[in-house]
């Protein structure tokens, strides 16, 4: 509790006091009672309640969050040229009186919802962008009075500065503002600018009057129904394009796939055939060395190229027949069965 409203319901008190014992003292009249010895504590306490009174009328405590603008019929301009100062202070009673201002944060929101806005129903700022679309703007004000330029609030608006001064300027302030800029560039690209041009004006114009802008929230901006439906509409386009090109990018993909495997199987053919190629001409030229090998063989051993054709000769050979004409191209009294040790003569030989 204050003191100065502790001092006054103190003063309250002592003035029932003093009007019990006028009562007390007129019923005892009235009874034919002597009531002489109350006239003397009763003046004492009426004396004390009016001396109390006069001091807790002049006594005044300025909250932390206010200061007080003091009136003054002793002053040559009406007031006191300083504010008080948070705290208990002194005013001369019947002559002074104070009115209170706070300095702490306010917040003037004007919204489009009925419950929402310092004035019921709707209560959003109507703007036209540069390029001609409605748009409905929420917004708030955060700001606070100037302590040093309380006296002067006073004077100028009073306590009509939120209804006279903050909402008509941040109207037409934001209506300024959204003029300035493209529908689009309002609700997306340039949004953080705007509401900086904003915030940067009504700092200025709120500065000149005496308040302190503390921070500027744009809250929501609806757009007409017309634009809306367009908007919808727009980005289902941009939806449908991108699902179009996500799937020509998934065909890509997949036809980029194809290709690589038909690559890679054309790449695995050729490494196969060149492969096969190197085996043949591997072999080829084994085979090319052993003919000439082979060969050199014949030259020292004539007899090697009988032995090679005996070779291909089925192993179950016993007879041959020659024409009689044809000479014997074997040397068959020298050539021994291998199963038999018998030794095969000319007779052997049928001719015809």
């Amino acid at each position: 509790m204050n003191f100065d409203v502790a001092l006054r319901s103190f003063v309250a008190l002592l003035w029932l006091i003093v009007i019990g014992l006028v009562v007390f003292a007129v019923l005892r009249a009235s009874r034919g009672q002597k009531s002489k010895n109350l006239i003397t504590p009763t003046l004492i306490i009426a004396l004390l309640a009016l001396l109390i009174s006069v001091i807790s009328a002049g006594l005044v405590f300025v909250q932390p969050e206010e200061r007080g603008v003091v009136i003054s019929a002793l002053q040559p301009k009406g007031y006191r040229e300083q504010a008080l100062s948070p705290g208990l202070r002194w005013i001369i009673p019947g002559f002074e009186r104070v009115v209170t201002y706070p300095i702490s944060r306010q917040t003037y929101t004007m919204s489009i919802a009925s419950a929402e806005g310092d004035i019921e129903g709707d209560d959003s700022i109507f703007a036209r962008t540069s390029d001609g679309q409605e748009v409905l703007v929420d917004a708030s004000v955060i700001y606070s009075v100037d302590p040093n330029e309380v006296v002067d609030i006073h004077i100028r608006w009073q306590n009509r500065y939120t209804g006279d001064l903050v909402r008509p300027l941040a109207r037409g302030v934001i209506r300024d503002a959204v003029s300035q800029f493209r529908i689009e560039e309002v609700y997306s690209t340039k949004r953080i600018e705007m509401t900086t041009l904003i915030k940067e004006e009504m700092t200025k114009k709120l500065d000149e009057n005496g308040l302190i802008m503390n921070d500027f929230v744009l809250r929501n901006i609806t757009f007409s129904e017309e634009y809306a439906a367009s908007v919808e509409q727009k980005q289902i386009a941009e939806q449908q394009a991108q699902q179009a090109k996500f799937v020509v990018e998934q065909k890509k993909q997949e036809a980029e796939q194809a290709r690589q495997v038909a690559q890679g199987r054309a790449d695995a053919a050729v490494i196969q055939a060149e492969g096969a190629a190197e085996a043949r001409l591997i072999e080829a030229d084994a085979e090319k060395k052993a003919l000439l090998l082979f060969a050199e063989a014949l030259v020292d051993n004539p007899e090697l190229l009988q032995y090679q054709y005996i070779n291909k000769i089925a192993p179950g050979v016993q007879v041959m027949l020659l024409p009689s004409d044809s000479p014997y191209i074997l040397p068959l009294n020298s050539i021994t069965s291998t199963s038999t040790d018998t030794t095969i003569t000319p007779s052997t030989v049928i001719t015809p």
